[in-house]
């Protein structure tokens, strides 16, 4: 059912936050929109149905049902109907921590993206609007933080992505994550790993390096000092002995992992935990 209805909610308080709702609404009769300057707001909009065209970086973009586009505050850009309705959805938000944002996401241009799924993002668009109509105390502070994750999955949707259909890389690396989460406290090759989703060494450590942003190997250390330190702060074993338990094969090469990780020797690490000096 098409939306045609815009809100521009405002709280002095809200201003505040790091990230805030500015404006969210929709129309079944999009206008053309020109913006030499760009927008005031961070966008994120929705074509639901019918066609139109993005311009922008003197690039055309034709955007059908089912499409997203996010558009940076001040960029310059263009939209316009090409179909005789064009049903567009928009959300548009601000705040001091947004700018930083849009840098770690790398999402400092015009996104546009397809998802093979986006009922999350409809049940977010959804909750945001519905809380706009009818809680009037604190809806702009329940969206702020329906803002985000607004921003988060879009992000998700349109770069955490790779050639098994479109497949979040995430969800193909989960199987991968559980392993090394359940085994951590074993040696077992690259290719164990790979062959559980059917896929090369290489072209795993590839996704993994992609996705998570370190090797499996590293992933694997971390999940092992992880485990170390849980023992180091609960229990009263030797160092060898949670050596073992986590994983390392030698307590002297354990020893010089953890400090080269968290800037202190197991010991240090079990002693000032129980003075409540570490996380």
């Amino acid at each position: 059912m098409p939306i045609n209805q815009n809100i521009y909610p405002y709280n002095a308080q809200v201003g505040q936050l790091p990230i805030y709702l500015t404006g969210i609404g929709g129309s079944e009769y999009q206008n053309h929109i020109r913006r030499s300057e760009g927008y005031t707001w961070y966008q994120i909009l929705y074509s639901a149905n019918g066609t139109g065209c993005l311009k922008y970086d003197n690039v055309t973009v034709t955007l059908g049902p089912g499409q997203y586009f996010y558009l940076p505050k001040n960029y310059p850009h263009e939209y316009y109907p090409t179909s005789q309705s064009w049903d567009v959805r928009w959300v548009a938000f601000d705040g001091y921590a947004c700018k930083q944002i849009v840098s770690l996401l790398g999402m400092e241009k015009p996104v546009i993206v397809k998802p093979s799924d986006d009922s999350a993002l409809q049940k977010i668009y959804k909750r945001m609007f519905v809380s706009q109509k009818s809680d009037k105390v604190y809806c702009d502070l329940s969206c702020s933080g329906l803002v985000y994750q607004y921003m988060l999955e879009l992000h998700r949707r349109a770069f955490d992505k790779n050639s098994y259909g479109g497949s979040d890389r995430s969800d193909i690396l989960l199987p991968v994550l559980n392993y090394i989460d359940d085994n951590f406290d074993r040696d077992f090759p690259l290719t164990e790993l790979a062959r559980l989703i059917k896929i090369t060494p290489q072209h795993l450590c590839r996704i993994f390096k992609e996705t998570m942003h370190m090797k499996p190997s590293e992933y694997l250390t971390k999940r092992r000092l992880s485990e170390a330190k849980e023992l180091l702060k609960h229990t009263d074993m030797s160092v060898s002995d949670i050596c073992r338990l986590s994983g390392f094969s030698d307590a002297s090469y354990f020893s010089t992992v953890f400090k080269r990780h968290e800037g202190t020797s197991p010991l240090v690490y079990r002693k000032r935990s129980r003075e409540g000096l570490t996380e």
